[in-house]
């Protein structure tokens, strides 16, 4: 019974979060009130919530991502190929090694295989809050669509990237000819997995409606179920079933065009998907604000074994990531952008070849936005160690990540319609 009161609460205050962001003011991205909720209501209340980093990940995470390949624009998906893939892993990749050294410099404390796990916790966009920050600011179409798929596809890569991390903090040993194949394996498995089970999905519906007819409550059921099958399927095997997922969203696209579909069931199933949406996005920065005051204190308390003192340290990690993190993306796409020109003038486009101002470049790197895949990821960082001792830095890392989500939020609430006015 105090399972399904405290659901049942988090619901509550999702619906209120949505009521409150409209009585707010219109530059006040949703995620943010649905934060301070949450952290509200962790001061206030008595309410705790034991997350279950497994659960929390199967339950909240495979529709999210099932949903943004689902949605995602797929003619300008496969027109921005390059810049969606550099963006989604190149600089992912170099996010994990780069802010991975970095943050264990600055943070001596922390081992390497944590400061990595971090590094690639907060690598990852998210395409909720950038479409919410997105509702105040004038996004160019084109650079939408780049924000999205990028958002879509660096979920797989970061979060397989924090397995990769995690596996090296529990056994103490990294190899690069390893990962380097696990990840092949994961990442092939997994879309293979997500496209195998959408086919077979649409294929069996598609036999079972022709000859018996089709109803739109289990035709939208099905297509719920479809995101857990798929992640489920490539966890069993030990692929990616972040990849399967999204794999699986991209590909009931196209196969749900060579199907007849009721306008009726269409229309019910996008609503029952809006709602979804709401709902999760909603009850993860609900979550993330409730934990926020706990975990404060306690990466408090693993601060002091950095020799710090003040809490105000926490603050200066965040801070000094967020821009780590700002510089590498900005560079990134500097260079991308100057890859892109040399190109266009060796085919004497002379349209390509005109260098975009800096503010596009700027604003591509204020519209990184983290949000609930970061979260996510953060709070799959085990409990303990394989011999039963806590694992290392895990409330700081949480923290950290916390605070990277609020910092990245604010700054493309407020940068990105300075810069794209």
């Amino acid at each position: 019974m105090q399972i399904v009161t405290l659901c049942l609460f988090l619901l509550l205050a999702v619906v209120v979060s949505g009521i409150a962001s409209r009585m707010l003011p219109s530059a006040l991205p949703r995620p943010l009130v649905q934060i301070a909720l949450g952290a509200l209501i962790g001061m206030v209340a008595h309410v705790r919530v034991e997350l279950d980093p497994e659960l929390f990940f199967l339950l909240l995470v495979p529709p999210l991502l099932f949903l943004d390949g689902w949605r995602i624009p797929k003619d300008e998906l496969f027109r921005d190929r390059g810049a969606v893939l550099g963006l989604a892993l190149g600089l992912v990749f170099l996010t994990v090694l780069g802010m991975g050294l970095f943050i264990h410099w600055l943070i001596p404390a922390m081992p390497l295989g944590v400061a990595f796990a971090l590094a690639a916790v907060v690598s990852p966009t998210d395409p909720i809050a950038v479409s919410a920050v997105a509702q105040n600011a004038p996004i160019p179409k084109r650079m939408m669509h780049i924000l999205e798929g990028e958002a879509l596809l660096n979920d797989a890569s970061g979060l397989v990237c924090v397995r990769f991390a995690i596996a090296a903090v529990l056994t103490g040993t990294f190899s690069f000819a390893d990962a380097a194949a696990t990840f092949a394996w994961m990442a092939v498995a997994g879309v293979a997995i997500g496209v195998g089970i959408a086919l077979g999905i649409i294929a069996t519906k598609s036999a079972f409606a022709r000859r018996f007819g089709d109803e739109a409550g289990s035709n939208i059921l099905v297509s719920l179920l479809s995101a857990f099958a798929a992640y489920l399927l490539a966890e069993h095997i030990h692929a990616s079933g972040v990849l399967a997922a999204a794999a699986a969203g991209i590909a009931m696209t196209f196969t749900d065009a060579t199907t007849a579909v009721a306008a009726g069931t269409r229309i019910r199933r996008r609503a029952v998907w809006d709602m979804l949406q709401f709902t999760l996005n909603g009850v993860i920065f609900v979550l993330l604000g409730e934990q926020l005051p706990e975990v404060f204190v306690r990466a408090r308390d693993t601060v002091t074994s950095t020799g710090h003192i003040s809490p105000w340290w926490l603050a200066i990690y965040v801070v000094t990531i967020v821009v780590g993190l700002a510089a590498l993306r900005y560079g990134w796409v500097w260079v991308s952008m100057q890859f892109t020109l040399f190109r266009a003038r060796r085919r004497n486009d002379v349209a390509g070849s005109t260098s975009p101002p800096r503010r596009i470049i700027a604003a591509m790197s204020c519209a990184g936005a983290r949000g609930a895949i970061t979260l996510a990821g953060a709070l799959t960082l085990p409990l303990s160690l394989s011999d039963g001792t806590p694992f290392p830095a895990r409330d700081l890392v949480i923290f950290l990540a916390s605070g990277v989500i609020l910092c990245s939020l604010i700054i493309a609430a407020v940068a990105l319609p300075l810069l794209l006015r």
